[in-house]
């Protein structure tokens, strides 16, 4: 497999999209806040407040990760989505996409990323993942996005070079 992580263009949008409504764990409110990240970073780039990267899987556009600086924070960086097409999940897309947001925000002397996610039952693989690289729950709060959804923020303290 040939894997490659670069800056999202236009080009990609289409393909992104589809990506992200084939994604059963968001809803509707997920998708619209999505595609308005996505449409902030296509029109002022990193101007915006965010970071979008792709990865491609031989040539074709698999997932993608939108991250950025946490407004009013010094090193505080927040990941807002990380998204990999169902059929390429489980084959270190996700990893790669994270790990190259997280030497950028290193490089940008970022000392810290924040990760919220849902406790609902969907996004136990997802709260799985962030465990395993390395990220640490830091904060719960039962019932925030509805009765029986609570939020959940993730850490990880970055190591300076």
């Amino acid at each position: 497999m040939a894997l490659k992580i670069r800056p999202m263009t236009r080009r990609d949008k289409p393909t992104v999209l589809s990506i992200l409504e084939a994604t059963a764990e968001f809803d509707e409110t997920d998708k619209v806040i999505a595609k308005e990240l996505i449409d902030s970073y296509l029109t002022d780039g990193t101007e915006s407040g965010y970071h979008i990267l792709v990865s491609e899987t031989n040539s074709k556009v698999s997932g993608y990760i939108c991250y950025g600086p946490t407004p009013l924070t010094e090193g505080t960086w927040d990941v807002y989505w990380i998204v990999v097409a169902k059929e390429s999940q489980s084959g270190g897309i996700g990893t790669a996409l994270l790990t190259t947001a997280e030497s950028h925000i290193k490089k940008t002397k970022g000392r810290m990323v924040l990760i919220e996610t849902e406790s609902s039952e969907s996004y136990e693989k997802t709260r799985q993942f962030y465990l395993r690289r390395g990220y640490k729950m830091v904060c719960q709060i039962a019932d925030f996005y509805n009765v029986g959804r609570g939020k959940l923020v993730y850490q990880k303290l970055l190591e300076s070079e």
